[in-house]
């Protein structure tokens, strides 16, 4: 018989708790199950399983037996995927789960390319400021700003998230340009209450150590707080990426330009244990060519 078949069936055997459910299982059977197993223990010249009328157990060598068994079908399950990746088209879902702005306004349309590329994959994008669990809450992998905890999870750089600081040239006129971070205390700062506590209008330089006094106008969308600071409600600060066009088109003034904070950490995160199907390795290898460092 052959060997490996043989132990799949034993392991079989021994997580279904009896020859019937492991026939099932193995779609043969329950004569043919213990044929198998009845192969395995003349080959070892030992005992595997002490059966009864009523039961089954595992013999102390059974036992072990079984642990070698799970271990080298983990083993060419893995290398058969490994192979089926390599020459398989990439197909399935993916789901992605990234911080509110960076998705909406970089991520979504990069998507869109990738699926351009990749006619039999579809991408669920879930946008959250908050840290998903991908293996409690069933994601593929994660766009993660900021510094990582330790983990077990895979984190690939991104380019850095930079800061710019920004007001409409009538919010300047009326109230005055700062020129340091001490000046800000005499400006409407417009924070956004999605950042953690530690990262809110923390700036270099003067203020190391101290955070700036927030505006009036708080909120957890940054397309809010640009268009209070395009209104010329008041001084804004976030992402480059976000107010490059309006930076560009004079909407926007760049301020404090040597006192934004460093840009924060970008990563692409996945489970370790997540198999290199040929929708994830294309997927990530995608992301990297557009945000990459």
């Amino acid at each position: 018989m052959d060997k490996l078949r043989s132990m799949e069936v034993f392991v079989a055997a021994v997580d279904a708790g009896s020859f019937t459910a492991a026939a099932e299982r193995c779609a043969m059977s329950p004569v043919m199950v213990g044929k198998h197993i009845r192969a395995l223990e003349q080959m070892l010249g030992a005992a595997l399983l002490a059966r009864t009328t009523r039961r089954q157990a595992l013999t102390e060598i059974g036992r072990r037996y079984a642990e070698q068994c799970r271990a080298i079908l983990a083993q060419i399950g893995e290398a058969e995927s490994v192979a089926e990746a390599m020459r398989a088209a990439p197909r399935g879902l993916v789901r992605v789960t990234a911080p509110v702005s960076f998705g909406a306004q970089w991520l979504s349309p990069a998507i869109t390319g990738y699926l351009a590329r990749y006619p039999d994959v579809a991408v669920d994008l879930s946008l959250s400021d908050r840290t998903v669990d991908l293996v409690e809450e069933g994601f593929d992998l994660a766009v993660r700003i900021g510094p990582l905890p330790d983990s077990t999870l895979v984190a690939r750089p991104l380019a850095p998230y930079a800061m710019a600081i920004c007001a409409a040239p009538d919010y300047l006129a009326r109230h005055g340009t700062p020129c340091t971070p001490a000046d800000l205390e005499h400006h409407e700062c417009l924070e956004f209450t999605g950042w953690l506590p530690q990262a809110r209008w923390k700036l270099k330089g003067e203020v190391d150590g101290r955070l700036v006094r927030p505006g009036r106008f708080r909120a957890n969308s940054t397309a809010a707080l640009r268009m209070a600071a395009l209104n010329g409600f008041g001084i804004v600060m976030q992402a480059e990426r976000i107010l490059a066009d309006d930076i560009a088109a004079g909407r926007l003034v760049p301020l404090l330009r040597d006192w934004l904070p460093a840009p924060r950490p970008m990563h692409l995160v996945y489970s370790r244990d997540r198999r290199a199907t040929p929708k994830l390795t294309t997927f990530v290898g995608y992301l990297l060519e557009r945000f990459g460092p």
